[in-house]
């Protein structure tokens, strides 16, 4: 396949001496680097406000369960276990702060080397990236942790002559991480779309194979949410929902850029067609010399 001048010019544009991408690496680097810093220090600065922010969906759960939500009771039984605990929440919310100026930075870093039709296929996928992560972190926030809180505070029982008082008291960095690692499961399943969209962007997938899957996909699912979340049906049940529902997502996106692909396709071939039948026409002879 010959290769159209358009295309050497972006070729030689997009060529650089090695020292020149080690120079912009150590550049991106600096700036993702000194962007997830300062997120770490502003949420440090604020770790217990946000630790209490995300307290909110474990009072919810307690007024669901018919408890006092001001009567809610978090532990630490170590004197440096919520200084450690801090400074974990830190460092998730710099991190999700700073993501969008780390992932720009990728993109800044691998845009020279792709041609313009590619940047621009790119580009949708890294805003809707962020996007589709924080849709997946409010539906853990709104909904499934004061579902999965309120299922772990209803095996408490009260004191009786035949039974003893069994009541839940969480230490902080278990509340941290099993919100964290809800946060970071259906964030990192709500990126399927995304990934789907790109694989079949480049050819690597289909619609018609991703809807041959489907059967499998949905056992893969189940497995996926019993590794990432705790081990209680609720939680399992919960991700493996969302993403069987994503993965139908998937399939319907990987059709539309299916159908783009063909249109485009149809639509270079015709202009192809049209180029080489002017290319062949045949020069009309010139008028004769008035005598």
């Amino acid at each position: 396949m010959s290769v159209s001048d358009k295309e050497k010019d972006e070729i030689e544009k997009s060529s650089a001496p090695l020292i020149e991408h080690l120079i912009e690496l150590r550049r991106r680097l600096i700036w993702s680097l000194g962007g997830f810093f300062v997120a770490f220090l502003v949420c440090f600065f604020f770790a217990k406000k946000l630790f209490n922010l995300l307290v909110v969906p474990f009072k919810w759960a307690t007024k669901w369960a018919g408890l006092d939500p001001h009567k809610v009771e978090l532990i630490y039984t170590a004197p440096q276990e919520f200084f450690f605990t801090q400074v974990k929440l830190a460092m998730f919310g710099g991190m999700v702060i700073a993501f969008p100026l780390i992932a720009t930075q990728i993109y800044k870093f691998i845009a020279p080397g792709l041609y313009k039709n590619e940047r621009n296929a790119f580009l949708p996928f890294l805003i809707a990236s962020p996007i589709l992560f924080l849709m997946g972190a409010s539906l853990v926030y709104f909904f499934f942790t004061p579902m999965v809180m309120w299922f772990f505070l209803a095996m408490q029982q009260s004191g009786t002559d035949e039974q003893v008082q069994i009541s839940l008291l969480p230490k902080v960095s278990e509340y941290l991480s099993l919100i964290m690692t809800l946060i970071f499961s259906f964030g990192l399943v709500f990126q399927l779309p995304v990934v789907t969209s790109l694989m079949t962007r480049v050819g690597m997938l289909s619609s018609k194979a991703l809807a041959e899957k489907r059967k499998w996909a949905i056992v893969i699912a189940f497995v996926v949410a019993a590794v990432l979340t705790p081990p209680d049906p609720m939680s399992q049940i919960g991700l493996a929902i969302p993403t069987i529902l994503l993965y139908e997502v998937a399939i319907w996106s990987a059709r539309l850029i299916e159908r783009s692909q063909e249109r485009e396709r149809l639509a270079r071939e015709k202009q192809e067609a049209e180029e080489t039948a002017a290319d062949k026409t045949p020069d009309e002879p010139p008028a004769p010399a008035a005598s």
